[in-house]
């Protein structure tokens, strides 16, 4: 397990200036869940002058995980939180390729197509791959500092909403008040249900991952697998039929962190994250490039998880009240409790962190007397971008699954993983300002 992130809480209060939050809006807002959806909305909402309070059913802050991205309207996101230093952090744990770029192999011979070079560094809109448990912990204290109050251990059994306010019951009986309530529940989510109006059971792919964090103890004790970890950050990508293996080093080559994508049509009705089994993965791997064995060698059995993914048809509402849904339009859902993402898209979180920010922007814009008005706003702004944005993850594994071979010895790049403009220079904040009021208005008028 990589080494615990350094975070010196006392400097991250002294560094937040005053200028980053905006007048108070008397604005009690209720988050379940401290995710990085959740935490990030909490931070947005003081920037924009709400209060809000977050409950979490883990009972303490767990360095858990392996590798996850955000990309650069991410990277947007995090910039603007106080003055660049966040970002700053989780830049520092974060693999830096911009010299090695991403190697993709053919899954048989083992030959590099092609080396994808890493765009230009913007430090404006930074991005960010590396252990989920860090960078969750930079968010996680940063949102301590500014004064958002984190109750961990806290199990929230209902959900409850009138004309005048909503709030939550927890496991202990305690009932909780507030204006809205923003259900970052991942995707056991119970505020989906409450929404819907009925449980909305995740279905399979078709597909699962196997995936590993590591050190380089053992790599770097075999000179074959040496070189990906004594000279620095890699990542290299082999493509085959229904399969795609991606290897990368970080932190300068001290850690290793593996994914494996593979056809998988496991039940998953009860779970679908399990321990994984090496023997499963040298079966898949059979007929591949040995350095994807070799690589797969050095892997602790002990961290290796099984993990299925799962999907879910479009809801046909984030909020209550609207449509066809139930309730009185106080609580709403961001994340994966509203939309999850396939790794193959690499935005699930950051979508998430768009999600906070549209809605801490119209909560402001609308104000106390029209939460109504503001939740319905953040959907319509948010709900066709995420749903083309949910697309890349199936069309990106489609791509690679499918690939013709012969077409990519005439057109290598069409085998690149793919970069594109509308979803990475995208600016939610930004755009949320320039369209919220008329939505809110449009919006308000149905209520």
């Amino acid at each position: 397990m990589p080494l615990r992130a350094k975070i010196d809480e006392s400097k991250l209060n002294k560094m937040t200036t005053e200028s980053e939050t905006k007048s108070q809006t008397g604005i009690k807002v209720i988050i379940v869940g401290a995710g990085f959806g959740g935490l990030t909305a909490a931070i947005e909402c003081v920037r924009q002058g709400h209060s809000p309070v977050i409950y979490e059913a883990f009972p303490e802050l767990k360095i858990l995980g392996d590798i996850i991205s955000f990309g650069p309207n991410a990277g947007r996101i995090f910039h603007r939180w106080n003055n660049g230093e966040i970002s700053k952090h989780m830049r520092s744990l974060s693999i830096d390729l911009s010299s090695y770029g991403f190697n993709i192999h053919k899954y048989d011979t083992g030959e590099i197509v092609i080396n994808q070079n890493t765009p230009i560094k913007d430090e404006t809109a930074p991005v960010f791959n590396g252990h989920r448990g860090e960078l969750h912990e930079i968010v996680f204290n940063y949102a301590k500092s500014l004064g958002v109050k984190i109750h961990l251990g806290c199990r929230v059994e209902n959900y409850f909403e009138t004309e005048e306010g909503a709030g939550i019951m927890l496991e202990d009986g305690t009932k909780v008040d507030g204006d809205v309530v923003i259900g970052s529940d991942g995707v056991r989510s119970k505020a989906r249900t409450l929404v819907l109006g009925y449980e909305d059971k995740p279905k399979s792919s078709g597909y699962a991952v196997w995936r590993a964090w590591f050190s380089n103890k053992d790599m770097i004790a075999d000179p074959e697998t040496r070189h990906f970890c004594e000279n620095g950050d890699t990542f290299n990508g082999w493509i085959g039929p229904d399969v795609h293996f991606l290897f990368s080093t970080l932190k300068g080559g001290s850690d290793c962190c593996w994914v494996l994508t593979h056809r998988d049509e496991a039940d998953i009705a009860e779970s679908w994250s399990f321990p994984g089994y090496l023997k499963d993965v040298y079966k898949v791997l059979e007929g591949w490039d040995p350095m994807c064995t070799k690589i797969v060698s050095k892997t602790p059995e002990s961290v290796l998880v099984d993990w299925k993914l799962v999907y879910r048809d479009p809801l046909p509402t984030w909020v209550s009240g609207y449509g066809a849904a139930k309730g009185h339009g106080r609580i709403c859902l961001v994340g994966d409790a509203a939309h999850p993402f396939l790794p193959t898209s690499a935005q699930g979180a950051t979508q998430a962190l768009e999600d906070g920010v549209t809605l801490a922007v119209v909560l402001r814009q609308a104000g106390k007397g029209n939460i109504k008005g503001a939740l319905r706003a953040y959907q319509e702004i948010r709900y066709d971008r995420v749903r083309k944005v949910q697309k890349t993850g199936e069309t990106t594994r489609d791509m690679w699954h499918k690939t013709d071979w012969e077409k990519v010895k005439t057109d290598p790049e069409s085998i690149q993983l793919p970069r594109e403009d509308w979803i990475f220079s995208f600016d939610a904040q930004r755009h949320t300002e320039e369209v919220g009021e008329e939505i809110i208005k449009r919006v308000s008028a149905t209520v």
